[in-house]
C-alpha cells in the first residue's frame, strides 16, 4: 500500500500540540493538513481570535516585565493584527461577521480580559517557546511533539504550575460555564512539553474562554489534569500518545465523515475525499 510505504520511510513524524484534537476527530483530514501540507484560507472569526490573542498577550507580557500598559494601549496591538493578518483570510466565508462587528466584539473581549481575567493570574511566561519532545516509538519511528504555547500562559497557582490556554470561538461558554469538551489533548501536550523543557511538574491545565459571539462572554474553567488523557492512567486506560503511535506505525489515517468539521470550510482535503456524502 502506497500510504503505508510512505510512513515506513518517514522516521520522524511531527505532531503539533494544537493538532491532536484533529488527529482523533478525523485522522484523514489531519494527514492532509499536517503531513501532505494542504491548506485552507483562514476566516474572519479565526483572524479575530488571533488578534485578541495578540492584544491580550501584549498586555500580559508587559505585566511580567514590570512595565504594565493600559488595556487601551494593548488594544492597538489587537487592531493592528486584525487589520494586517499574517495569513490569507477569506472574508466572504463567514457572512454573519463583518470587520466593524469584529472590532466591536474583539475590543469588548480584550477589555474584559485585561480588567477581569488577567488580574486573577500570576503569570510566569507568555507565548513560551518549547523545544520539541521526541518520543521513541520503536521500529525506528520517532513521534516529535512540537508546539509554541502562543495562546497559552504559564501561571503560578496556589499549589503549583498551571497552564491556562486562552481560547476564542463562537461557542465556548454555556450556562454551566466554560466548555471543556475536547480540550485535554492540546493542554495535555502543553503540560508534557513544559515539564520536559523545564523539569518542573505541572498540576493541570485551565481554559480561559473568550466567546466571539454577538454577545461576547468571558470565563475561566476549573483546573483539570489534561496530561492524563495523553499518557494514560497507568492501568487499563491507554493514553492518546499510545494510540497515535499505533496509528503512525500502521500508516493508516481513518476518515470520520460524521465529524462536525467535515466540510470544505474546515478541511483542505474535502474536495478530494471519497468518504463523505
Amino acid at each position: 500500500m502506497q500510504t503505508l510505504d510512505r510512513y515506513k520511510e518517514a522516521r520522524t513524524i511531527t505532531v503539533r500540540a494544537s493538532s491532536w484534537g484533529q488527529l482523533f476527530d478525523c485522522a484523514h483530514s489531519w494527514e492532509g493538513a499536517n503531513v501532505l501540507g494542504l491548506r485552507r484560507p483562514s476566516n474572519i472569526r479565526a483572524s479575530l481570535g488571533s488578534a485578541v490573542h495578540a492584544g491580550t498577550a501584549a498586555f500580559d507580557q508587559a505585566r511580567i516585565e514590570g512595565n504594565p500598559i493600559t488595556p487601551s494601549e494593548a488594544a492597538e496591538v489587537f487592531l493592528d493584527v486584525l487589520h494586517n493578518p499574517d495569513e490569507e483570510v477569506d472574508y466572504q466565508q463567514d457572512r454573519s461577521l463583518g470587520m466593524i462587528e469584529a472590532e466591536r466584539i474583539g475590543l469588548t473581549l480584550h477589555t474584559r480580559y485585561c480588567t477581569e481575567i488577567s488580574p486573577r493570574f500570576t503569570f510566569k511566561a507568555i507565548e513560551m517557546r518549547c523545544e520539541p519532545v521526541d518520543i521513541q516509538c520503536g521500529e525506528g519511528l520517532v513521534l516529535r511533539l512540537t508546539g509554541t504555547m502562543d495562546r497559552a500562559r504559564v501561571a503560578s497557582g496556589t499549589t503549583g504550575v498551571v497552564i491556562p490556554d486562552l481560547k476564542t470561538g463562537a461557542r465556548l461558554i454555556d450556562d454551566a460555564g466554560v466548555i471543556l469538551k475536547g480540550r485535554s489533548a492540546q493542554l495535555g501536550a502543553y503540560q508534557i512539553m513544559y515539564e520536559q523543557n523545564t523539569g518542573e511538574e505541572t498540576i493541570g491545565g485551565q481554559i480561559i474562554g473568550l466567546q466571539t459571539s454577538n454577545d461576547p462572554k468571558v470565563g475561566v474553567s476549573r483546573v483539570f489534569d489534561a496530561k492524563r488523557a495523553m499518557v494514560g492512567d497507568g492501568g487499563e486506560s491507554h493514553g492518546m500518545i499510545e494510540y497515535a503511535i499505533a496509528m503512525l506505525k500502521s500508516g493508516m489515517f481513518p476518515p470520520n465523515p460524521q465529524s462536525s468539521l467535515c466540510s470544505e470550510r474546515y478541511c483542505a482535503r474535502h474536495s478530494s475525499c471519497i468518504y463523505h456524502d
